[in-house]
């Protein structure tokens, strides 16, 4: 070996104890300075946890089909697994409710995630208001309102690349369409032109001595979502009465897409007749949660929503932004509705065809991660409500987890023994590897627990089991083609080099079959069998980085020993023993091998 592979092989060493101690040392600051655990996690058959049982909320002679309930099912595991819950199991119960079971005890996000419906939708705002119940107005025609002061607008604008939505008002601020601006407001164009663009002046109807104008009924048939036509005496009747800080929870109200919508803002501040529903939540493509870049290109702390619509929503959307961006405020604005509370509001201030979108609304980056997990799994067909509440003890417990452990173990001894009856000193480098390979399986699904909330169930445990021989059989390639390199005479240490030559090809490809079956399970698979392809997936990549950083540099190093050099009977790399060819090795000389060979043959004559 020259003096560069050595070197190359104490760095390859070197790279491999950084990694186990930079693992150990994050598993070490997310115990003291965070939430993590000194073991892994275990999942529900192990460990127990909470039982759900979901009922869904029908009206009147309503029922709830197969088909709904299997929908709602899937989108149900998705949300869970999306909120880190691993081994969650979710299933349906006498064709009408939803069994959701957890490990552990749910926090209140997991309940939301799985209970709420997340019916995303898009509404024209036919009437805006403050979110809190005024002293009783007097009518006055008219579909908008206005009170006597209040500064505040809304900070959207629309580019090219993406509609850009802000929220309508700040927390204690009076939108625009109810302030008494100047004839016209001026709003922040698109970065790229560094132009301005001018809003449409606000409209500005009689109002009361409080300063809140009511809305009255219109006469006629709507046309269409946009028109305030939609605005009856009873609905105009009830949008006055409704005081959103009061009220809080608008979940009772009727959410019907071809009727108007009363409801508030999430915060309480703004209140809305809301048209019929111009866009629906399952024409977004895609939605994640990201921080809002700026125009020079750095990103800021403002956390937003990015939206992707579907080719229909595209469309759709497209040509909603063209109708209402010619609209007096309030009327050109679109309400982002999200299970009955408007989310955000703004105006357009250009038609949006690209299909893009991104919302902003003081977000918590959590909050918003959630928010686009829910969108981004669609809507579910029903809402459910909490019918009981249990906690579920283990179906395994400790006792099969011992067994599984046991068997693990005895697993391994039979592999430990092996390899040292057959390999002898060259063994202890096998067990080496396999004690640095359960290190860092360890310490991976120690760190996963904490880090994604990863569940360690029983069919887990048989990943990490059949693990053992998928690391046992990639020892064996390479020791036997360093053997096989010996046999044809080659000096040990050129026989390592040329036989890890020829055995990574054949241990990458057995790992790479290994991993591509444990990917088609995990995605294809029930959550039981999901944990058994996860861990063997993970064990697999362990396996080959093993083999990489240290099972090959290891032996490299040790082909330098006078031990292992020379071939000694107890190496398990004795040329004689193995039956080496005569080789010649210049100028009259052979190899150890041969010599011994050659004296054997003259003894024997």
């Amino acid at each position: 070996m020259s003096t560069g592979t050595k070197r190359t092989a104490q760095r390859t060493l070197a790279l491999l104890a950084a990694l186990i101690l930079g693992l150990a040392g994050l598993l070490v600051g997310a115990n003291i300075w965070g939430t993590g655990e000194s073991t892994p996690k275990l999942g529900l058959d192990l460990e127990g946890g909470t039982q759900m049982i979901l009922e869904p909320v029908l009206v009147g002679t309503d029922t709830v089909s197969a088909q709904q309930l299997n929908q709602a099912r899937d989108i149900i595991t998705q949300r869970v697994d999306a909120n880190g819950v691993a081994g969650a199991e979710v299933t349906t119960q006498g064709g009408r409710n939803i069994v959701v079971s957890i490990p552990d005890v749910p926090d209140k996000a997991t309940e939301d995630a799985i209970r709420k419906p997340s019916q995303l939708r898009f509404r024209p705002v036919l009437i805006a208001q403050p979110g809190t119940v005024t002293p009783e107005p007097t009518a006055t025609s008219g579909a908008t309102s206005s009170p006597t002061s209040g500064t505040a607008s809304p900070t959207t604008s629309a580019k090219p690349s993406a509609t850009s939505v802000s929220p309508t008002t700040a927390k204690g601020a009076v939108p625009q369409a109810l302030s008494r601006p100047a004839a016209t407001t001026a709003t922040s164009a698109p970065a790229t032109s560094g132009a301005t663009v001018t809003a449409p002046p606000a409209t500005l109807p009689a109002t009361t001595p409080t300063g809140t104008a009511s809305p009255s009924a219109s006469s006629g048939t709507p046309k269409d979502a946009y028109d305030t036509a939609w605005v009856t005496d009873a609905l105009a009747k009830d949008f006055m009465a409704l005081d959103c800080v009061k009220q809080g929870d608008t979940a009772d109200l009727v959410d019907d897409p071809k009727k108007p919508l009363i409801t508030c803002d999430a915060d309480g501040q703004e209140k809305y007749i809301l048209g019929p529903v111009v866009v629906e939540g399952d024409k977004i493509k895609d939605a994640a949660a990201g921080y809002k870049v700026l125009p020079n290109g750095q990103q800021s702390n403002e956390v937003v929503i990015d939206i992707t619509f579907n080719g229909d929503g595209t469309k759709t959307y497209g040509e909603v932004s063209k109708k209402m961006v010619g609209l007096q405020d309030p009327n050109n604005r679109l309400a982002t509705v999200l299970d009955k509370k408007v989310l955000v509001a703004p105006y357009f201030q250009s038609a949006i065809t690209n299909g893009q979108a991104q919302i902003s609304g003081n977000f918590q980056f959590n909050q918003a991660r959630d928010l686009a997990n829910q969108l981004k799994f669609g809507a579910l067909p029903l809402s459910f409500q909490l019918q009981t509440r249990t906690e579920i003890s283990p179906t395994l417990g400790s006792e099969q987890l011992r067994y599984g452990l046991i068997a693990g173990l005895i697993g391994l001894a039979l592999v430990v023994g092996y390899s040292l009856l057959q390999y002898h000193a060259l063994g202890f480098v096998t067990v080496a590897s396999l004690v640095i390979a359960g290190l860092l399986t360890y310490l991976s699904l120690t760190l996963l627990g904490w880090s994604h909330n990863l569940r360690l169930d029983m069919a887990g445990v048989t990943g990490i089991i059949v693990s053992i021989g998928v690391t046992a059989d990639s020892f064996i390639v390479y020791f036997e083609r360093i053997r096989d390199e010996v046999r044809e005479g080659r000096p040990l240490v050129s026989a390592v080099e040329a036989g890890w030559a020829r055995a990574k090809r054949t241990i990458l490809a057995a790992d790479a079959v290994n991993f591509l079956a444990a990917g088609i399970l995990y995605f294809l698979a029930a959550s039981n069998v999901r944990g058994f392809a996860f861990t063997l997936g993970l064990t697999t990549l362990i396996d080959l980085i093993i083999v990489v950083m240290f099972t090959h540099p290891m032996v490299s190093l040790l082909a330098r020993t006078k031990f292992f050099g020379s071939g000694h009977r107890w190496s398990g790399l004795d040329p004689e023993r193995l039956g080496a060819k005569i080789r010649y090795a210049g100028r009259g000389r052979v190899t150890i091998a041969d010599r011994r060979a050659a004296s054997a043959e003259g003894s024997a004559l």
